[in-house]
């Protein structure tokens, strides 16, 4: 009797996993008990047997509730929202009290009940009875055939199998993570190095003008024709700081993708995502920008496509750890000033769609990849328009401030004030569109003009130390010495250390005191 119930045991494992679509998640070490996973809709996620002789329906009771409370840990960790489970006790005979009423309805698990266990017992007077009730969870049918001899090789035959397929399903998924070996990582890596220190030898890595030359992203120079800039801000880093950050970053996520991927499909990918993370700042960040952090997410975008292939494997593995950190990320992302998250999120989604194009290794899939290509010339097409046609003709204060600085910086004041003025006369609250609305009229010589602004400014953003000072200078203008004088003493106030502020109040008391 005790044969046929572990002919049992083994022989439902080995329908399970050959004709239900479940692969074995964990066998303990005296092989009595097996957890089995499956991906399946309308079947149990995970299924537990349990080879053991009941006594007492109690002791059954605290082992139901105790695998509720593992499972309940489990769908947390591999992030599902709800859980169904089966568990199957295998006995040579019931428990000698009332058991049945214990299984009447399915035991959850969690705060919100998300987790289900349902129990099904089989001993040896209802094994037909207790395989149909299997049988209508997993949609797979069980059948024991009573004319055959079971002995122990009987037994040890049917476990071998079922072992052997365990183990070559683990052979083959350890497969997936050796498509190639780590070597763009490692160039890239490299090309990073070597752009840091020719940054560091012609003016600093954090030197505006350097980044510039060098090729960082500054939207008014993209909108005159620097298309490279959407790809060379990958290998250049601002400080020290920031280059070990994404130096690390690479080294440990590159190498991951890239044994997943291959080499060229890697490749593929980082350049990709390099370039959706550029695009996507040109569209929603005006200010210069540079570093490899867009590329960089665009392997937490490949990783998570990755996900949508093997969502088992990758749930097992890396996906909480990914998934969290992507999550921190984005966070850290919007409290931390400077962080360019519309990069991040350009290069994620980059990096995804790229994946979905070039797959893994050794899958087909050409529906799906053509699929994902439409999608992905659909985004960038939408982000080109909106860069190249939309941004251009808006009234986005921050945009309209950078080309502004930009005409200034070439001494085309009047340029500057057209579209400064444009967006005044519209309605704005930024005090940046008034400050540098301020400086074009004062380089223009329309004084009475500036001074209006540069007191909206005054008003609006008090702690702006320039705005006083530029107002003071307009005060001098218009020979309004004591205006003058009151504004550069506040401006002082802000900036205690200021020089020229210095120089400029005494000027002032000499004008006052009629010495010039």
């Amino acid at each position: 009797m005790v044969f046929k119930q572990d002919y049992l045991y083994w022989k439902l494992i080995k329908g399970l996993q050959l004709e239900g679509g479940y692969r074995i998640l964990q066998l303990s070490k005296s092989t009595n008990e097996v957890w089995l996973e499956g991906t399946h809709k309308n079947k149990p996620r995970i299924i537990r047997i349990l080879r053991h002789d009941l006594d007492w329906s109690n002791w059954m009771q605290r082992d139901m509730e105790i695998t509720a409370q593992r499972l309940e840990q489990l769908r947390k960790r591999l992030f599902i929202r709800k859980l169904d489970a089966l568990n199957i006790y295998i006995t040579t005979y019931p428990p000698v009290d009332d058991w049945r009423y214990r299984l009447e309805s399915p035991l959850v698990a969690g705060a919100k009940g998300l987790t289900a266990l349902h129990t099904v017992l089989i001993e040896s007077e209802r094994i037909n009875t207790g395989l149909e009730e299997v049988s209508k969870f997993v949609d797979t049918d069980f059948e024991i055939n009573d004319s055959i001899y079971i002995d122990i090789e009987t037994i040890e035959n049917i476990k071998r199998e079922v072992i052997t397929v365990a183990n070559k399903r683990i052979s083959n998924e350890k497969l997936i993570f050796q498509n190639g070996k780590p070597f763009f990582t490692y160039i890239l890596i490299a090309i990073q190095l070597v752009m840091f220190a020719i940054l560091e030898l012609k003016g600093g890595s954090t030197n505006t003008e350097t980044l510039l030359k060098y090729g960082a992203k500054e939207n008014f120079r993209i909108l005159n024709g620097e298309w490279w800039r959407f790809f060379t801000p990958m290998i250049l880093h601002i400080g020290f700081i920031h280059l070990l950050m994404n130096t690390f970053a690479l080294y440990y996520l590159g190498a991951e993708v890239e044994r997943l991927y291959g080499k060229l499909r890697f490749l593929l990918i980082y350049l990709f995502a390099g370039f959706v993370g550029s695009l996507a700042s040109f569209v929603f960040n005006a200010n210069i920008s540079a570093g490899a952090s867009g590329a960089i997410f665009g392997c937490f975008g490949a990783l998570l496509f990755f996900g949508t292939a093997f969502p088992s494997l990758f749930f097992r593995t890396m996906g909480p750890n990914v998934i969290g950190i992507i999550i921190i990320n984005l966070v850290l992302g919007f409290m931390i000033p400077g962080i360019d998250n519309s990069g991040h999120i350009g290069g994620l989604v980059g990096g995804f769609l790229a994946a979905s194009i070039v797959h893994l290794p050794k899958r087909k899939e050409f529906v799906k990849r053509l699929s994902g290509l439409l999608v992905t010339i659909v985004t960038v097409g939408v982000l080109f328009y909106v860069g190249y046609v939309v941004q251009p003709h808006s009234d986005n204060p921050q945009f309209v401030v950078q080309t502004a600085q930009e005409y200034i910086q070439s001494n085309e004041f009047q340029k500057a004030y057209e579209m400064l003025k444009t967006v005044e006369e519209k309605g704005t609250d930024s005090p940046e569109v008034y400050f540098y609305l301020s400086y074009t009229e004062i380089k223009l010589g329309k004084f009475e003009e500036a001074r209006e602004h540069l007191d909206i400014v005054t008003n609006k953003a008090p702690d702006i130390s320039e705005a006083h000072f530029n107002l003071a200078l307009v005060y001098v203008q218009l020979q309004e010495y004591e205006n003058a004088k009151k504004a550069v003493e506040q401006a002082i106030k802000i900036d205690p250390d200021n020089e020229n502020y210095k120089d400029l109040l005494k000027e002032i008391n000499a004008m006052e005191s009629g010495s010039l």
